[in-house]
C-alpha cells in the first residue's frame, strides 16, 4: 500500500478511536482509570500514534497531528468529566447517604425533675396572682440576715452553717431565699404577691437526705389587713393543686422572720408500704414553714407595721421532687446521670 494510502488509513482509526472515547461512560472508578490508561498512558494509543507522526508524507502531517489532538482532547476531557461526576455523586452520597432510607430516631431531651417540680409549683401560684421574683446567690449579710430580724450574734444563726467568702465576711452564699424578698420589698410598694424560687447553700454533710446546696421556693404576700387565715387558706389550695392530698396542719414553730411561725405537715396517708417509711408511720409529712411576716422585717424593708401585715412561706423543691417522683437519694439530683434524667422525657 503507497504510503500515502496507509496513513490515511490511519487516519480513519484514529478517528474511529474519537467516536469510542466520545461514547465510553462508567461510573466505576477502575473502568475509568483502564480507559485513561489505554489512551493517555505511557504505552497507550495516543504515543503508538504520536510515534507515526514523524514518519507521516509532509502533505500529510496537518491532518494527522489535527486528529491526534483531537482523539487527546477528546480522551482527557472524556475522563476528567467521569472522574469529576464520580467525586460529586461520592460527596453527595456522604454528606446526605440514601434518600429512602429511613431517619435516624432522634434523641428527646427531658426537664431535670427540679426543674419540672418548679414550673408546677409557679404555675400553681401564677393563678392566684403571685409573681416571680429572682435575685443574686451571693449576697450581702444585710439581705441574708440583718434584715430579716437576725442581728449579728443572734443565736438564729447557729441553725444555719453559712458558706462566707473569706475575702469578705461581709459576703457570703445566700441560705435562703428570703434575702429575695428583702430585695423585692425594698423596691416595691404593697399590695406584694410573688414567689422566690432559686438554689440556696448550707455548710452541711452531703448524705442521701440532704446537700450542701439545694433548691427553695418560698412565698410573701403583703396588704392591707391580711391574717393567718388567708395563709392557711393559701397552703390549702397549693397542696390540694400540687398533691391531690387537701388535708393540712400548722404545728407550732420558731423563725426569727415570722411571728407566730410554724411548720406546714400534709397528710400523707398510709396506704401502701413507701408511705409508712416516708412518714414515720404517721401519716403526715412535713413540707416547709410559714408564719405572719415580723413588724420589725417590714419596718427594715420600709413598710409600715402599722398599716401593712403579711405572711410568709418556704418549701425545699428538692424534697418535693422526691417525694412526687419517688427519688430516694438527694445526691441523684445534682449528679447530671443521664440514665437518671432520662427516665423524666414523659414529664412535664
Amino acid at each position: 500500500m503507497p504510503r500515502i494510502g496507509f496513513f490515511c488509513v490511519m487516519i480513519d482509526e484514529i478517528k474511529k478511536h474519537i467516536a469510542i472515547v466520545n461514547e465510553f461512560t462508567s461510573t466505576d472508578l477502575e473502568a475509568i482509570e483502564s480507559f485513561r490508561i489505554k489512551y493517555l498512558g505511557k504505552k497507550g494509543l495516543l504515543n503508538d500514534f504520536f510515534a507515526e507522526f514523524k514518519n507521516v508524507p509532509n502533505e500529510q502531517k496537518k491532518e494527522f497531528g489535527q486528529t491526534i489532538n483531537q482523539l487527546k482532547n477528546a480522551a482527557t476531557e472524556k475522563v476528567n468529566s467521569l472522574k469529576d461526576a464520580l467525586a460529586s455523586t461520592t460527596v453527595s452520597d456522604s454528606v446526605y447517604g440514601d434518600l429512602t432510607r429511613p431517619g435516624q430516631p432522634m434523641s428527646i431531651g427531658a426537664r431535670h425533675p427540679i426543674s419540672i417540680v418548679k414550673n408546677q409549683i409557679i404555675e400553681i401560684f401564677s393563678r392566684i396572682g403571685f409573681n416571680v421574683s429572682e435575685g443574686p446567690e451571693i449576697e450581702d449579710d444585710w439581705h441574708n440576715f440583718t434584715a430579716l430580724n437576725l442581728p449579728e450574734y443572734h443565736p438564729a444563726r447557729d441553725m444555719q452553717d453559712t458558706f462566707f467568702i473569706q475575702t469578705n465576711p461581709d459576703v457570703l452564699l445566700r441560705t435562703h431565699t428570703s434575702s429575695v424578698q428583702v430585695r423585692y420589698m425594698e423596691n416595691n410598694k404593697p399590695p406584694i404577691r410573688t414567689i422566690s424560687p432559686g438554689r440556696v447553700y448550707r455548710n452541711e454533710a452531703i448524705s442521701a437526705r440532704s446537700h450542701c446546696f439545694f433548691h427553695q421556693i418560698e412565698g410573701l404576700y403583703i396588704d392591707k389587713d391580711v391574717s393567718f387565715a388567708d395563709l392557711k387558706q393559701t397552703l390549702q389550695f397549693f397542696t390540694t393543686e400540687l398533691f391531690g392530698k387537701s388535708k393540712i396542719r400548722l404545728r407550732p414553730s420558731y423563725f426569727p422572720f415570722t411571728e407566730p411561725s410554724a411548720e406546714v405537715d400534709v397528710y400523707w396517708g398510709l396506704e401502701t408500704e413507701s408511705d409508712y417509711k416516708i412518714t414515720k408511720g404517721t401519716g403526715w409529712l412535713e413540707i416547709g414553714g410559714c408564719g405572719m411576716v415580723d413588724p420589725n422585717v417590714l419596718k427594715n424593708c420600709g413598710i409600715d407595721p402599722e398599716e401593712y401585715s403579711g405572711f410568709a412561706f418556704g418549701v425545699g423543691i428538692d424534697r418535693i421532687a422526691m417525694l412526687l417522683h419517688q427519688i430516694t437519694d438527694i445526691r441523684l439530683l445534682s449528679e447530671n446521670d443521664v440514665r437518671f434524667l432520662e427516665q423524666f422525657k414523659s414529664a412535664l
